[in-house]
């Protein structure tokens, strides 16, 4: 991993440069790109600061370094920097070559980093230096995709704006592309639930909004219509070990609207493990700084997504339909995950009965003056009772098997002095109810937040 960093940087350096005398970065249009031979050198810096009423001191691993919605481990109030509350920090080289009439071949890979630790994002560990400990002793952690990796993104392929693209390795899934277009934040994590949690753009799973080993196909048609879709085989391993995904939507009169479905195999969950599974380490000969417990399902989803824009306003909304059933093929203990991490203890059984989550969301985003866009949301999720015996229907906090619900409120500003920097602030509410809330130390929390984000 070391090595695989220091290679990291010095492709990064050895790009400068060549590319010293232009500015760059996603989104950052005409000269202004920081392109040499048809290669993109590009990065986003996202840094403020927070406080959340009831949360857990902040992690310098996780990519966004703030609890952001309540967490079951939130409990006093604090005060501290956070990253990416916008948009992930990161660093990337992206490119596109001509190899023959109407045919482009392109390439991808980022790294994603902390600008307040300079710790390259690592929600794995974030889990892990929780190991043994009580959620009130806990600092902010949470499941993700991101696991320490060299590249959070890596992907080569091809393109054809008659037969559409082809691209294979490291990417993201159809499903987050869609809450990132069709969330009225686009998917910032201090100011809204898809942002905050990767469950929903992973179908079911925080580490499956981006997944190893996949090959993914997009296709736009002259009607305004496009399809994509995305495959990871059973044979190749880390998080998911089996992934299909499909899309289909279209742009009709200054309205967007596109339909996801999403089948996972073996998606795993992963949490810090307790002080027993801790004290039951050495036995098995696992580290505990690198181990960690799971529990596995098949997940599937179905989603609907649309946006509408007329004049300064843009109105979104969404629905996505989660359905998870124990996994057809248990996964044994001692299962390597993304990063390296190992799943100590592995539960295959917890859904007997299957649980099924509903998430919707809904907002507006208005620019009320050039460059400043204005942002109210509401998102929220409901589980239903899968318990069984006699937690069979419960509708309390008893047990987490009881049905329950989740939602958040949120609204922040963003200012763009220009397409290089912009600042902004905001803050959300959020709160759980009933079997969504056990084990939670605190049931609510608020995230004012401030900050600026640079693009290069």
């Amino acid at each position: 991993m070391k090595h695989a960093r220091v290679l990291l940087l010095s492709v990064l350096a050895a790009a400068v440069p060549a590319l010293a005398q232009q500015k760059t970065g996603p989104g950052i249009s005409g000269d202004d790109s920081l392109t040499w031979h048809g290669i993109t050198f590009y990065g986003v810096i996202d840094v403020g600061v927070q406080f959340d009423t009831h949360g857990a001191p902040f992690t310098p691993f996780r990519p966004s370094a703030g609890g952001n919605i309540v967490r079951q481990s939130s409990r006093g109030s604090v005060t501290g920097l956070a990253s990416s509350n916008m948009g992930q920090s990161r660093v990337g080289l992206q490119g596109t070559e001509a190899v023959g009439e109407g045919w482009t071949a392109v390439f991808q890979i980022e790294t994603f980093f902390n600008p307040q630790s300079g710790e390259i994002a690592d929600s794995l560990k974030s889990l892990a230096v929780n190991n043994g400990r009580s959620p009130a002793a806990q600092s902010v952690g949470a499941d993700g995709s991101s696991a320490g990796q060299a590249f959070q993104t890596a992907w080569v392929g091809i393109k054809s704006e008659r037969f559409g693209t082809l691209t294979f390795g490291r990417q993201v899934t159809l499903l987050l592309e869609g809450t990132i277009k069709y969330d009225p934040n686009y998917n910032a994590s201090a100011f809204g639930l898809l942002g905050a949690s990767n469950t929903y753009s992973g179908g079911g799973s925080q580490q499956d909004n981006r997944l190893d080993s996949t090959a993914k196909y997009q296709v736009s048609f002259p009607d305004r219509v496009h399809l994509g879709a995305l495959y990871k085989s059973s044979g190749s391993h880390t998080s998911a070990t089996a992934v299909f995904q499909a899309n289909i939507g279209g742009d009709f009169a200054g309205a967007s609207v596109d339909a996801y479905y999403s089948k996972e195999n073996r998606a795993i969950a992963a949490t810090s493990l307790v002080a027993a599974q801790v004290a039951a380490l050495p036995a098995w000969g696992y580290s505990v700084s690198n181990a960690l417990a799971a529990t596995v399902s098949d997940n599937e989803a179905y989603a609907l997504m649309a946006l509408y824009k007329s004049g300064p306003l843009k109105l979104f909304a969404g629905y996505e339909h989660i359905v998870y059933t124990n996994p057809n093929t248990p996964l044994s203990a001692g299962f390597h995950d993304i990063g390296g991490y190992v799943l100590a203890f592995v539960t295959d059984n917890a859904y007997n009965k299957s649980k099924t989550v509903q998430v919707y969301w809904t907002g507006v985003r208005c620019t009320v003056i050039a460059n400043l866009d204005l942002t109210a949301a509401y998102y929220g999720y409901r589980q239903n009772a899968y318990g069984t015996t006699t937690q069979s229907g419960c509708m309390t906090l008893a047990h987490g098997t009881c049905s329950g619900s989740f939602e958040a409120l949120s609204f922040d500003a963003d200012y763009r002095f220009n397409q290089h920097f912009d600042v902004y602030a905001g803050a959300m509410y959020s709160a759980v109810h009933d079997g969504v809330a056990n084990g939670y130390l605190s049931r609510t929390n608020i995230d004012p937040t401030v900050g600026v984000r640079y693009k290069f």
